[in-house]
């Protein structure tokens, strides 16, 4: 019981239930109205014709005369069938047909009545008997109900015409009888399949629950199982799937980041201890205590910078709000911020050139676009320098791509060797020739983290020599 109650109170059964229940009764009002509307057709029909016959009697009658009319009466009422004759004399004594006891009320006023009779048996030997001959009481009867219609003729005689009702009836019962069956049938169908459905659907939640009890319990590889139905549970699946690839992403990330902020950051803590610690020291002269003060504060200065990238980046990777996005003009960005660092560059020798497409607009961020170009430029110049000792180039360039914008930075430096290009975009990752260059190692994360946000992409390239940094953002 306690498990029936569990399996019950699941949305899926209710809900199969309730379309079940909804089946049945559509079923049922279906199979009710077919059966009412056959039945009043029939009905219909047997109306119909003795109104026929009526006029038929009356037109032979009009037409021919009563010996017509006799002949006719008596020929039909011979034959089998649910057709109900009667011919009388203006007094209402039975004259012709195979009904010969009708109630008075009949022979008394026209109209349309119904009654219980008895007649001879069409097959009997008492069936043709000749006009006002009364039938053997012991002969074979035939009773039933009759629907008929009583007229009156020209000469005062009186014509009755019906149709048995009990066929009609008979029929119906039939038509009553299919219809219990096909309810029946319904109810234990619609119930067969409907507990097919359920069992197949709660098989499916069952191994999303299972899956999801195995991911809380710390077993972040575990994944929903998708299968070739392509249905919604596969769609579900898809987008559990994807999120869990995203939150495992997160958290390795996370993991990461943690051990990278405990190894680099030990470093300049250490600095600050020791110049605070030297600072502290009686035999310190004031100049070495301002000197170690000022070795503190850019230490420091070093350590906020940090911070806020890992701040920035955080913030970018959480995603921004739908607000903080609107229409920018990309080619404004990266012009303002080449033109800033123009003077910067040519401090260091190195000789910047742009190729700026006009008029391109996106929808992003404008301070995390322009962060990001802040960031690619600084790194350029930090490692325009040549091997050989010649003159530094950087490049800048902004167009649009088989539908994506590209914004690429490139320079003549030493380059990045191919098997580091994808590790560089890491927290805290520094390759051991840039070990010896201030920085942090988080310049192209967050360039990378601004990609993802936007729907585009970063890439580093080879430049020959040189590096070349691709963003790659959706056009409009």
């Amino acid at each position: 019981m306690s498990r029936f109650a569990q399996v019950w109170r699941t949305s899926t059964v209710r809900l199969t239930a309730t379309f079940i229940a909804i089946f049945v009764i559509f079923a049922i009002l279906l199979m009710a109205f077919i059966g009412w509307q056959s039945s009043v057709q029939i009905q219909r029909q047997q109306t119909d014709d003795i109104d026929r016959e009526v006029r038929l009697f009356q037109r032979i009658e009009n037409n021919q005369g009563i010996r017509a009319l006799a002949f006719a009466v008596d020929r039909l009422s011979s034959q089998p069938g649910p057709g109900i004759y009667f011919l009388g004399d203006a007094s209402g004594l039975y004259l012709l047909g195979n009904v010969t006891d009708v109630p008075p009320e009949v022979l008394i006023e026209p109209g349309v009545y119904s009654f219980d009779y008895d007649r001879p048996n069409p097959w009997s030997d008492d069936a043709g008997l000749a006009p006002g001959a009364t039938p053997s009481p012991d002969a074979p009867r035939r009773a039933g109900v009759a629907v008929v219609r009583s007229v009156e003729l020209g000469n005062g005689m009186r014509l009755v015409v019906g149709r048995d009702v009990v066929e009609r009836r008979g029929y119906s019962a039939i038509i009553l009888q299919s219809f219990l069956v096909g309810v029946v049938g319904i109810i234990l169908f619609s119930v067969v399949a409907g507990g097919i459905t359920a069992r197949r659907v709660l098989r499916r939640i069952d191994t999303i629950r299972d899956t999801s009890t195995k991911i809380m319990s710390g077993n972040l590889s575990e994944r929903v199982p998708v299968t070739r139905r392509n249905d919604e549970f596969d769609g579900l699946a898809t987008n559990l799937n994807a999120m869990l690839d995203r939150i495992e992403q997160l958290l390795q990330g996370l993991k990461e980041v943690t051990d990278n902020v405990a190894h680099d950051l030990k470093t300049p803590l250490t600095r600050l201890r020791n110049q605070a610690e030297a600072a502290l020291r009686d035999k310190a002269s004031p100049e070495a205590r301002e000197k170690a003060l000022e070795t503190v504060i850019a230490e420091s200065d070093r350590l906020i910078q940090t911070f806020n990238a890992l701040l920035m980046i955080a913030r970018v990777e959480a995603g921004a709000p739908s607000g903080a996005l609107s229409v920018v003009d990309v080619s404004e960005i990266v012009a303002d911020v080449t033109e800033l660092y123009g003077p910067v560059a040519e401090d260091e020798g190195i000789a910047v050139e742009s190729a700026i497409e006009e008029g391109i607009t996106l929808r992003a961020n404008r301070e995390l676009i322009g962060q990001a170009m802040v960031n690619l430029l600084e790194n350029a110049i930090k490692y325009a320098k040549p091997e050989d000792g010649g003159k530094g180039r950087i490049s800048v360039r902004l167009g649009r791509e088989r539908g994506r914008v590209l914004i690429a930075v490139a320079d003549n430096g030493p380059g990045i060797p191919e098997a580091d290009r994808k590790r560089v975009l890491e927290r805290f990752v520094r390759l051991e020739k840039s070990r010896s260059e201030p920085g942090s190692g988080l310049g192209l994360a967050l360039v990378n983290a601004v990609a993802r946000l936007h729907g585009g992409s970063f890439r580093i390239e080879d430049n020959g020599p040189g590096v070349r940094a691709v963003l790659e953002l959706p056009a409009g």
